[in-house]
């Protein structure tokens, strides 16, 4: 007789030291000087390691869904929502005066001109199935919360299953675990692995498919691995050449970005628009503009089709 699995129980943070000291505010408008975005970048990662320990020692042994977003196939769990708050907190106690975007929707107006944008499990369907890919994304940029509009200042990622923190702060360069970052500059389109993720809904995912038809044969092959944010940090540090994705929040991101920039990524969207929603694209310059054009003439930016 099968029965079914026991309720998600809420997670709860427990009492921990407080993250490092929270630097100084710039005026509202002016970006803050290199100390303080080095600062900035420490209390992004004491974030993201804290808010990665209550995921993993707070994970029960089976995960349930406590409510969908998107679609049906979208899930969010007690945890998202547990990390979210102790994040919010965390910079609420630090950075009184910063604004807070967070993906379950924990926003919080700020004065300071600086926004805190997270992510408490990017990859929740991994977290959900118990495979390998998912973290916590924490960043912090300057102007509007837009990808497009915004300038990232400093950002961390922490990957929950094994342990594993990237870093990066604006003109400071990425490292993970101390380690410096570099990305792989390949010599040709065809010798890259390219990396990419695929929508929730039906119509979307068809039209995802048909794309990567038309650039799977041009490279040397494919990986979804379900967390935007662990892309764009594998990309930093050599693990994937290229990476694409349609759909992203300014969540999914706001840190990873930053880390793949700092490590000499060009990062962009299509028909010289910036990286967001509509797409981004991130890897070494050259193979990036072919990719680029690949994308552009497969229409990878067009209206969503019926599967």
């Amino acid at each position: 007789m099968s029965t079914d699995p026991a309720p998600e129980p809420t997670p709860s943070a427990a009492p921990s030291a407080a993250p490092s000291v929270a630097p100084p505010a710039a005026a509202p408008g002016e970006l803050p000087d290199d100390a303080t975005v080095a600062a900035l970048r420490a209390l992004a990662a004491d974030l993201a390691v804290e808010a990665g320990r209550l995921v993993r020692e707070g994970r029960p042994e089976r995960v349930v869904v406590a409510a969908t977003k998107s679609s049906a196939v979208d899930p969010v769990t007690e945890m998202d929502r547990a990390v979210e708050e102790l994040l919010r907190a965390r910079i609420a106690a630090a950075r009184p005066d910063d604004a807070i975007l967070g993906e379950e929707g924990v926003d919080v107006a700020g004065t300071s001109g600086l926004t805190w944008v997270v992510d408490p499990i990017d990859g929740t369907v991994n977290y959900l199935y118990g495979v390998a890919s998912y973290a916590v994304s924490v960043a912090v940029v300057a102007g509007p919360a837009d990808p497009a509009r915004w300038t990232a200042l400093a950002g961390a990622v922490h990957s929950v299953v094994d342990g594993r923190t990237w870093t990066a702060a604006r003109g400071q360069g990425a490292t993970c675990d101390g380690r410096a970052l570099r990305i792989n500059e390949p010599q040709s389109l065809g010798a890259c692995l390219v990396g990419t993720g695929f929508g929730y809904a039906a119509a979307r995912r068809a039209h995802q498919a048909r794309v990567l038809t038309h650039v799977l044969p041009r490279v040397r092959d494919i990986r979804r691995l379900g967390s935007a944010a662990i892309d764009l940090c594998l990309l930093a540090e050599g693990g994937l050449d290229l990476y694409y994705e349609r759909g992203l929040n300014p969540w999914d991101l706001a840190a990873g970005a930053l880390v793949a920039a700092e490590a000499g990524a060009a990062v962009t969207g299509l028909r010289g628009e910036p990286a967001g929603t509509t797409m981004a694209v991130a890897g070494a310059a050259p193979r990036v503009a072919e990719l680029v054009r690949l994308l552009e003439d497969a229409g990878a930016d067009g209206p969503d089709q019926e599967a």
